[in-house]
């Protein structure tokens, strides 16, 4: 299996460390794509006492595998969308939209969180399927005509969705069952 992580800056860092180990650990071949082949910043948002929303701190440093230019999506079997801020700015990238788009064509499994989702939009998901994210995306998830659900995890379809990075361990159970399901289905 090859699954593509497909980040940059300020992506969420338990978001694209968690799944990459986690996807590992199934001995899978992970690859990190940002906009260019180099170390990017990642960052920590997290919830402090009196704040209204949650705050940002600097992450971890985060070594891409590849650049977007070098995605060939069809090489890949899976797709992880981490959260954070990147996806608001990556959202804009034609290359992106056209790697996420070869996933939701051809139904292979995809993983968001967070903010993840603002990329599956720009890429024209389909109207009428349900997930979750930030909830502080409600309204982004329902104006694209998709059903918005406040619950940890949401699968439907080849989608897995969950609110934030403290449901990665949900996220990633789910998500490798649906990899194994649609290994199985080929």
């Amino acid at each position: 299996m090859k699954i593509l992580i497909l980040t940059g800056d300020a992506g969420e860092s338990l978001e694209i460390y968690y799944p990459k180990f986690r996807l590992e650990e199934e001995g899978w071949q992970v690859s990190i794509a940002a906009p260019a082949h180099r170390v990017f910043a990642s960052v920590v948002h997290d919830f402090e006492p009196g704040f209204d929303t949650y705050t940002e701190k600097p992450g971890y440093r985060v070594q891409a595998d590849i650049s977007f230019a070098e995605v060939e999506p069809e090489l890949f079997d899976a797709i992880v969308l981490p959260g954070g801020r990147a996806p608001e700015y990556l959202r804009n990238n034609p290359v992106v939209i056209q790697i996420v788009q070869h996933f939701m064509i051809t139904k292979k499994p995809i993983a968001t969180n967070c903010h993840g989702p603002l990329i599956l939009f720009a890429a024209g998901l389909e109207p009428g399927r349900s997930m979750t994210a930030y909830p502080d995306l409600a309204l982004d998830v329902l104006n694209s005509k998709i059903q918005y659900k406040n619950e940890p995890v949401v699968v439907d379809g080849n989608i897995v969705s969950v609110r934030g990075w403290p449901d990665n361990s949900i996220w990633m159970r789910e998500f490798v069952k649906l990899v194994k399901g649609a290994v199985e289905r080929a």
